[in-house]
């Protein structure tokens, strides 16, 4: 904490960051830094660059700023050592597929391809309709 305290400069910036449901994830990311190569000067010099010469989690609504902190902190702790601290979060593209709704154009590997188009299942049609007035 009193490293995290030093590279925010704000006391109250420290406190939202100590509040928030990731700080045990975060606290433990930089004790598992400062214990190791780089040491404690390392994990100093990480989070300067992520939060005190990158003070784009600053910028936006004040509502959002506790996001915004534990974000920019979890991005400097997990950024390789003298590389550039990326801007956004990191997707993964596997992991954006396997959670995507959208059904793939082709058929998968192994599989035979759809006979029909893929509709969702909250447009698909359980009955037929009935109509009004007589049959033929």
């Amino acid at each position: 904490m009193t490293i995290a305290k030093d590279c925010i400069a704000s006391e109250r910036e420290t406190a939202l960051l100590v509040a928030t449901r990731a700080w045990p994830l975060l606290a433990a990311r930089t004790a598992g830094v400062a214990r190791g190569p780089e040491g404690e000067q390392g994990l100093r010099a990480r989070l300067k660059a992520g939060l005190m010469d990158n003070g784009a989690w600053e910028q936006g609504p004040p509502g959002e700023l506790a996001g915004r902190l534990v974000g920019a902190t979890l991005r400097a702790l997990t950024a390789p050592p003298g590389a550039p601290i990326p801007d956004g979060p990191r997707a993964s593209a596997t992991a954006a597929r396997s959670r995507s709704t959208t059904t793939p154009t082709g058929a998968a590997p192994g599989q035979p391809a759809p006979s029909e188009p893929a509709v969702p299942a909250h447009r698909q049609q359980a009955a037929p309709t009935r109509t009004s007035g007589r049959g033929r």
